[in-house]
């Protein structure tokens, strides 16, 4: 009888051994079941619909996202989402998108956001809430000047950059009086006023300008009628994308260039090839990427081709591409939780970190946000030179980065200490 109590009295013992080690196994489960990786939410705020839609638009999602595939984020222990939306081109609307994204949807970057006049209300935004501002196609040279601040950086061209290589080769090249077709917003002012300085301090001059309502504007016939009539040798065209393609098809049908050199001082390898050789050979104009200048960016090129087929980079979708991966990389290095406490300290970070990637190679992030890339003068290819349908550029000249950037004391950013 003592024998079998004492094994009960073991089993029991057994029994109790067994349901404590359940439970603190049940009870770490949720631990394990519920632990999250850290995550930041990237928003690609572009215009999806409009005259930058090729531009910018849905490349420049894919290229955000091949930032986070080659950036390796699988294996640095966060998570990154992207999210996109189209503001149309309208400040109020841009502005209350980058809100609705911080407030609501725990955005920690807002990133592309073409269209200067929405860059400069989403850049107020971001500055507000201490988020990132990740801009890669906005130019006005506003937002690493007057209204720089340290939320926000403009990645690898500007209005400024246009003026010095496009402007400055037309001028050396005889064109020494000009009239500007303008798109009315910050964007086409700031291009055509960099652009004017430029022309006036080599010695030329500025006849007339023209402004036209932006975004709404697609007959450019008595525009481009008046800048005839100026007798201008150059016509600047401060526009770009679907207004730059339309600006110039019908500057085509009125013989406008048999009077005039045509100087598109934004312009875009997704416009020339809306365009065509046909229409488009013979232009010059300025690009801070192209898809064929070396094995780097072929290899870039190709991987962004699977997933955006009919449009190729150019220097916006490669600056979206370049400026989110800096961004994760930057993250990487602080630790995710760290970067989202403060987008000025992660902009800060990402200043101190060099620039490294197949769009651009090596660069880097200057005081006022403004990145250091070279510049790259181009003429459009005749159709007999042309080998492919995306081969559309020769390259004439290579500004580099630390000249194409406005000087910083010229600026008037107050990041900069005196």
């Amino acid at each position: 009888m003592a024998a079998i109590n004492n094994v009960r009295k073991h089993l029991m013992s057994l029994s109790r051994r067994t349901l404590l080690g359940t439970v603190a196994a049940t009870s770490a489960l949720p631990f394990a079941v519920h632990a999250q990786r850290p995550k930041l939410r990237i928003g690609v705020l572009n215009d999806q619909s409009g005259p930058y839609r090729d531009t910018t638009g849905n490349t420049s999602v894919v290229a955000a996202r091949q930032a986070m595939v080659d950036a390796g984020v699988s294996g640095l222990g966060f998570d990154v989402e992207i999210i996109t939306a189209d503001h149309q081109n309208k400040p109020d609307v841009g502005a209350g998108i980058a809100r609705q994204w911080i407030d609501n949807d725990s955005v920690d970057v807002v990133a592309d956001v073409p269209t200067s006049s929405v860059a400069l209300a989403v850049a107020e935004v971001c500055r507000l809430k201490d988020k990132v501002h990740l801009n890669a196609s906005a130019t006005a040279v506003a937002l690493t000047g007057e209204q720089c601040n340290p939320n926000t950086i403009v990645w690898s061209f500007d209005t400024y950059m246009m003026a010095v290589s496009s402007g400055g080769a037309t001028v050396k090249a005889g064109g020494d009086s000009w009239f500007f077709v303008t798109a009315d917003y910050a964007f086409g002012h700031s291009l055509q006023d960099q652009t004017s300085r430029m022309v006036t301090k080599a010695g030329g001059k500025v006849v007339g300008a023209i402004r036209y309502p932006f975004p709404d504007t697609t007959d450019f016939s008595s525009f481009l009628t008046q800048a005839m009539a100026s007798g201008a040798k150059v016509l600047g065209l401060a526009n770009a994308g679907g207004d730059t393609v339309n600006s110039i098809k019908q500057a085509a049908e009125f013989g406008v260039g048999r009077k005039m050199k045509i100087a598109p001082m934004l312009m875009f390898i997704t416009d020339v090839h809306a365009l065509g050789l046909d229409i488009a050979a013979g232009l010059t104009l300025t690009e801070s990427f192209y898809w064929d200048l070396n094995d780097r960016t072929r290899a870039f090129t190709k991987r962004i081709v699977a997933n955006s087929p009919k449009n190729y980079p150019n220097q916006a979708h490669a600056s979206a591409y370049s400026s989110v991966l800096h961004y994760i990389k930057t993250a990487a290095k602080m630790g995710a939780a760290e970067a989202k406490k403060s987008g000025a300290a992660t902009v800060a970070a990402m200043k101190r970190l060099p620039t490294e990637d197949d769009a651009f190679g090596a660069g880097s992030i200057r005081e006022d946000g403004r990145g250091l890339f070279p510049a790259y003068l181009f003429q459009v290819k005749t159709k007999a030179e042309s080998k492919s349908e995306w081969d559309l550029y020769k390259l004439l000249s290579t500004t580099p980065g630390k000249d194409a950037a406005r000087p910083l004391a010229d600026g008037g950013c107050k990041l900069i200490k005196a």
